[in-house]
């Protein structure tokens, strides 16, 4: 005995069912908003008085609450980089603590209720990571074999490695170097452990200078003493295979190695080197600087919800009372 057609009989009373419901839904989104749409035009008066006050209130509030950001390009030296995140979020703790003494007498900050907030994100470079650093480049092929190279060069264990780190922090008032840059740079650099890391970091390069200018001059006595040793006119011919030949290169990659150290000496005067800054950006995101429009629509929505509301007690009353 079939049963199909009793089966096709329930499945079209469900249809039917969800049909209903569906549209009883919209429906009663649709009575809903009418009924806003009634109440706002009984109460116009105070619907146009909201309106303006939100307006005034806005007005004021973009005008007296602005908040500015900051940003500092730093290069931490001498493996600082957890210093200089454990640092920064030390300063953060103390903002949401509340503790200007921390920010004013620690760090230097001239108005410390005027800061509001920092944090600090690496610059993804993965080329200056990998730049003549071969450890680098290999730790990099090794952890992407297994997994995902977009996910490796951003994630906290690389990304905080990374040569440049932007950190930026808020004011809700104009600021300058001298008020909050410099006090700020001064306090990060501030770490006896590290000032003798620089010291003989330092030293080691300049004696490394001294060696190869030593080798240099060798090299170009030792290059002289081929003069005239040729053909008349001086001139010496060497083959790619030559002794010669390999003394230049290494010249070549010595004089090479002496621009890279004392460019390495200009980066290296202090222990986090500020490559660049921009201050007082003005923040126009969020509801920053549009609470003009934003506080008129706001008060609006909670005057008719506090309509609604009224209106539903009145109901329920209503039905007690019965």
């Amino acid at each position: 005995m079939s049963t199909t057609p009793q089966n096709t009989d329930n499945q079209e009373i469900d249809l039917s069912q969800i049909s209903k419901k569906i549209g009883g839904f919209f429906e009663n989104i649709s009575t809903k908003i009418f009924k806003a749409f009634l109440f706002i035009k009984r109460n116009i008066i105070w619907v146009g008085i909201l309106l303006a006050l939100g307006v005034v209130i806005g007005i004021y509030l973009d005008k007296n609450t602005k908040v500015y950001n900051n940003e500092i390009i730093v290069c931490p030296n001498f493996g600082s980089n957890d210093y200089l995140y454990a640092k920064i979020e030390l300063i953060n703790a103390k903002i949401l603590e509340g503790d200007t003494l921390f920010l004013k007498e620690v760090i230097g900050i001239k108005h410390p209720k005027k800061f509001k907030s920092i944090k600090i994100t690496p610059i993804t470079d993965v080329y200056k990571f990998i730049d003549n650093k071969e450890q680098n480049f290999e730790m990099i092929k090794l952890l992407a074999e297994d997994g995902d190279i977009k996910k490796i060069v951003n994630e906290s264990l690389t990304s905080k490695n990374y040569p440049y780190h932007l950190i930026s922090y808020s004011t809700t008032k104009l600021t300058s170097n001298e008020e909050t840059l410099k006090p700020l740079l001064n306090y990060l650099n501030n770490s006896d452990y590290y000032k003798v890391i620089q010291k003989e970091y330092v030293n080691n390069i300049k004696i490394k200078i001294v060696q190869n200018d030593s080798i240099i001059s060798q090299i170009d006595g030792l290059l002289n003493s081929f003069k005239g040793k040729g053909n008349g006119d001086k001139t010496v011919y060497y083959s790619e295979k030559s002794q010669l030949s390999d003394v230049i290169k290494t010249k070549d990659l010595l004089v090479y190695e002496q621009g890279t150290h004392r460019l390495e000496l200009v980066n290296l005067d202090t222990i986090i080197k500020e490559n660049s800054s921009t201050l007082n950006i003005r923040n126009v995101k969020n509801v920053n600087g549009k609470l003009k429009l934003v506080l008129p629509v706001l008060f609006i929505f909670l005057f008719v919800l506090v309509g609604f509301f009224k209106s539903y007690y009145r109901k329920q009353m209503a039905k007690l009372n019965s």
